[in-house]
């Protein structure tokens, strides 16, 4: 794969037949295979003779060392320090439900399954907890073998199961109820034969989210002190779809919001990612010449500077948050903006923080266009919530060390693209000065038939565009 003279090399030929053999036999009779030339990239199908002049001419992709496309079984590689895959996270996190019902059943999550088991009303209010029977049914349903003889699956896990191969393999809502359908006589033993009964027990762990209704100009939030109201304070915009049934008022938008703390709680109730959570304190190597993680920044170390009390116990969560919008329909024709925002814990390892069972959505912000500017009207309950986590912390139970501990939360950074920077920092990105490091300083020039500022010449910003 390395050698330059492709053409003239009788080992490169070789290879190109042993290649084009392992394909053709993994193609079973399909017409065309993945060309990974440095152009192709795996990304297009073509003939077998075409890829193989795309090989001598422009060579192999010298990144595709492994031939997952053409009938080599993928291999996945961690680092030597971890002695159990990224997979069995997911594993243990979402099967050992005995483990995860023990631990809510000690007392110290008792609370917190209350106050999350039922979906917050709209507009907003603290929800009351449920019955203890709900709990009681949650443990039956744990216990109980999926059918007579099952040893491997309970009611519970095999739910949450088939919900969680439901959203990898990206399955409808109706292929699920169709799928729920034809497995009518199991779920019929299961006492559960409709997707939202099965929902209802996922969210019984807390796995839920709260529906908060906002104003359609981005004015406020239908929450707290807003939650009675049915017409905006600011631009007089009515919190209701017109011409709609009484009896049935939809709203004209509304905000996703999924809370903060069951999300960081549940980590912390394994063992093993309880341990991972303070990875960047205990089992960290320091290097000071290159920076791996981001307890190697300035930032980091001068924060733990001026808040030593936080950083006295490393159980305390560093979150970085990321925010972009995106067509959610794949069809520009249609003009639809969709505003997720992502946290993602930094103190865990740099091959487990980036996984996505570590990721925590925050909120889903609806909308036919960007926010803009009022993002921050959407992002009052993460603000609240991180609040409350800075100044008064969390009880939380520690598996590893079985102690309840004050969980204390620190959002050290966003993630962004610069127009999206504009909206979280409040920096205006154009004009004399867009770059918010030289303030003042930025070097700019207007151009005069264009109408617009450029920035030629300025090493900040050419830094900046080329991280971006």
């Amino acid at each position: 794969m390395n050698l330059t003279d492709r053409l003239c090399s009788p080992a490169y030929a070789k290879g190109v037949n042993i290649f084009l053999t392992l394909a053709r036999n993994h193609s079973r009779g399909i017409e065309g295979i993945r060309c990974p030339c440095r152009e192709c990239r795996n990304m297009f199908f073509l003939p077998i003779f075409e890829v193989e002049s795309h090989l001598f001419i422009k060579g192999i992709n010298p990144n595709y060392t492994h031939w997952i496309f053409h009938g080599e079984e993928e291999t996945r590689s961690f680092n030597d320090d971890d002695d159990d895959s990224v997979a069995d996270y997911a594993d243990e996190y979402i099967d050992d439900m005995n483990h995860l019902l023990d631990v809510i059943q000690s007392g110290t999550f008792v609370d917190v399954l209350q106050d999350h088991a039922n979906p917050l009303p709209t507009g907003g209010s603290i929800p009351h907890p449920p019955p203890s029977s709900s709990f009681d049914q949650l443990l039956e349903d744990a216990r109980r073998p999926l059918f007579y003889g099952c040893t491997n699956f309970s009611k519970l896990s095999f739910i949450v199961n088939l919900l969680r191969i439901k959203t990898l393999g990206g399955w409808s809502i109706k292929s699920l109820i169709c799928y729920l359908t034809c497995c009518g006589l199991l779920f019929l033993m299961l006492n559960c034969q409709s997707y939202e009964e099965s929902r209802s027990l996922e969210r019984s762990l807390s796995f839920n989210y709260y529906k908060i209704h906002a104003c359609p100009n981005d004015c406020i939030l239908f929450w707290k002190k807003n939650a009675d109201l049915n017409e905006c304070p600011i631009c007089k915009a009515s919190r209701w779809v017109p011409n709609t049934h009484k009896a049935r008022l939809i709203p004209q938008k509304v905000l996703r919001h999924f809370p903060l703390k069951p999300r960081l709680q549940h980590p912390f109730m394994f063992a093993k990612i309880a341990g991972d959570m303070r990875w960047h304190k205990e089992q960290r190597p320091i290097d000071e010449a290159n920076m791996r993680h981001p307890a190697d920044s300035k930032s980091w170390k001068r924060f733990d500077e001026e808040h030593s009390w936080f950083a006295q116990d490393a159980r305390n969560v560093r979150l970085g948050m990321a925010s972009d919008g995106f067509n959610p329909f794949n069809n520009m024709a249609k003009p639809y903006s969709i505003w997720p925002v992502t946290l993602v814990p930094y103190n865990l390892s740099p091959w487990l923080c980036m996984k996505d069972q570590f990721f925590m959505i925050s909120h889903i912000i609806p909308g036919l266009k960007s926010a803009g500017n009022d993002i921050d009207v959407y992002l009052q309950p993460l603000l609240d919530e991180l609040f409350e986590f800075w100044e008064h912390g969390v009880p939380t139970y520690d598996a590893s060390t079985k102690e309840t501990f004050m969980l204390h939360v620190a959002l050290m950074w966003t993630i962004n693209d610069f127009p999206a920077y504009e909206n979280l920092f409040g920096w205006s990105t154009k004009g004399k000065l867009a770059c918010p490091s030289c303030n003042e300083g930025t070097d700019s020039n207007w151009l005069k038939y264009g109408r617009k500022h450029c920035y030629m010449g300025h090493v900040e910003m050419e830094k900046t565009f080329v991280q971006w």
